[in-house]
């Protein structure tokens, strides 16, 4: 190409440049050299059925989703109620591994209500065939490492760059981070009236969502983003009804001790 158009496109080649040497160049501090090195870590420990302690983590994902249903085994088609490929849930970690499992927890231990929303499908206009819910996380896991450029030595991209920044003022940064995006693909989907062919675009729609959130300028925390609304009003939600349910029942108990 010649002529101006040439000269345009010389202008934004090397404004890229620019900004790609800025993103080799930063340096990291200790904390987030430290941070980023356990996270790396974590990304390299593939999950091992053998291992008592990840039979254990998968076990205790088990009781998180149905507390009420005893778990033949570890091989079992039980395991297709949570949204596995299969009987046997280790299968599904091939392209991802522990860490998957390690934010399937996270989510379900602090974010409650976004875990059992997200698992059985709660809200809005559902799709007849819809996107299995176990596989699903370890899609947004691999999701946000690549994103992330978390196998690099260090981030060559503006979202990582600001994310190890975050993460080295909170460690849990990368799963508060998955429980944001579990619930931003859930809100896509259901904005795109997607079904289980389209999650891959569903999935591409999020992570362009996420990377423009990550480059904003004020933010200083993952619960700073604009998505993490959706956690907080899911976590709220509950409570609110929770609240109603106790209300309920003093009132209940109020009316029986009158009326004895």
């Amino acid at each position: 190409m010649v002529g101006p158009r040439a000269w345009i496109g010389g202008l934004f080649n090397r404004s890229a440049n620019r900004r790609n040497e800025r993103f080799h160049d930063y340096h990291l501090t200790p904390p987030q050299e430290e941070r980023l090195q356990r996270l790396q870590e974590r990304l390299q420990t593939p999950f091992d059925e053998s291992r008592p302690d990840h039979q254990a983590a998968l076990r205790d994902l088990w009781r998180f989703a149905f507390p009420n249903v005893v778990l033949n085994g570890m091989i079992s088609e039980q395991w297709k109620d949570m949204g596995w490929q299969g009987p046997n849930p280790s299968t599904d970690f091939r392209g991802c591994g522990f860490i998957s499992l390690e934010n399937l927890l996270f989510l379900a231990k602090n974010y409650p209500a976004s875990f059992q929303r997200l698992l059985f499908k709660q809200g809005g206009n559902r799709a007849t065939w819809e996107y299995p819910f176990a596989v699903a996380g370890i899609n947004v896991s691999f999701m946000l490492i690549k994103m992330l450029d978390l196998f690099s030595e260090k981030p060559r991209c503006l979202p990582g760059m600001n994310f190890v920044r975050i993460l080295g003022e909170d460690e849990a940064a990368f799963d508060v981070l998955y429980c944001v995006a579990f619930e931003m693909m859930d809100a896509q989907w259901l904005a795109m009236h997607a079904s289980y062919m389209e999650f891959n675009e569903v999935l591409k729609v999020t992570r362009r969502q996420l990377e423009r959130e990550l480059s904003l300028e004020d933010i200083d925390r993952i619960q700073d983003l604009p998505a993490y609304n959706l956690v907080y009003q899911a976590q709220k939600v509950t409570l609110d009804n929770f609240r109603r349910d106790l209300n309920y029942e003093d009132r209940l108990n109020y009316e029986d001790r009158d009326h004895f």
